[in-house]
């Protein structure tokens, strides 16, 4: 059988925003070489929204391939597994006694996000691997790994004093490292739904949360990330009850 010598054009936008995602994250590298920290986050979570975008679009156009699949891989390893380690280092590490502690903390969270990446591609298909639900992932997912990596950025952005604190800092940011290999379960939105009477709420949550990250970013995404901190035990309980329910 003869492989057609063309190609429809939507089978190539989901892998031409994985690229564009891509691109995000080089740039964030550029952005933490020259020192203009803020602009590297920005496009770190420009990253993020691409992530979630192409995954919809090959979705919703029905052209989810292998290749799409083992692009978006190398993608995510690279924008939520290396960049976010280089920005913290370079940030908060270079040019300090503490070097050495700041590059294994990045070494940690780089193979940290490897080794989760993997499993979740065997997990694919994989009921012995996989949670019985979509509800849940297995650990941190990547996306939700960079941004809890980066929040002692978030906070030295927001004017607090953390030069105290480095060991908790590393402590804290191999931890997040850890979480993301555990198998811990976590809540997913991608299967998430509301009723109908409470559209007017979530519209109004949507605006509030847009406007927040745009008048005070760095607090905003502080917030966010205690609060799905706080949601992991939460998690675990509720993944714990289905299966007992299924049992």
């Amino acid at each position: 059988m003869t492989k057609p010598d063309r190609i429809k054009l939507r089978h190539i936008v989901p892998s031409m925003v994985t690229v564009f995602a891509i691109c995000a994250g080089l740039t964030s590298v550029r952005m933490t070489l020259e020192g203009r920290v803020e602009l590297a986050l920005y496009f770190i979570l420009l990253a993020v929204f691409l992530d979630a975008a192409d995954g919809k679009l090959a979705r919703f156009l029905d052209t989810a391939s292998p290749f799409g699949a083992e692009l978006d891989t190398l993608a995510d390893f690279f924008n939520f597994g290396i960049v976010p380690g280089l920005l913290l280092y370079q940030t908060l590490y270079f040019d300090t006694n503490y070097a050495n502690l700041g590059w294994l903390a990045t070494l940690v969270l780089a193979v940290c996000c490897a080794l989760r990446l993997a499993r979740f591609n065997l997990s694919i298909g994989d009921t012995k691997v996989a949670l019985k639900k979509d509800d849940f992932f297995v650990g941190v997912p990547a996306p939700a790994l960079a941004c809890l990596a980066l929040m002692p950025v978030f906070m030295h952005l927001s004017g607090w004093q953390e030069a105290d604190y480095v060991f908790l800092r590393t402590i804290y940011i191999i931890g997040v490292g850890l979480l993301a290999v555990s198998t811990i379960p976590t809540f997913s939105i991608k299967h998430a739904s509301i009723k109908q009477n409470q559209l007017a709420v979530a519209i109004i949550v949507a605006v509030v949360l847009v406007v927040c990250l745009m008048v005070y970013p760095w607090p905003t995404l502080i917030v966010g990330n205690l609060m799905y901190l706080a949601s992991l035990p939460l998690s675990y309980l509720s993944h714990r009850k289905l299966s007992a329910t299924e049992s």
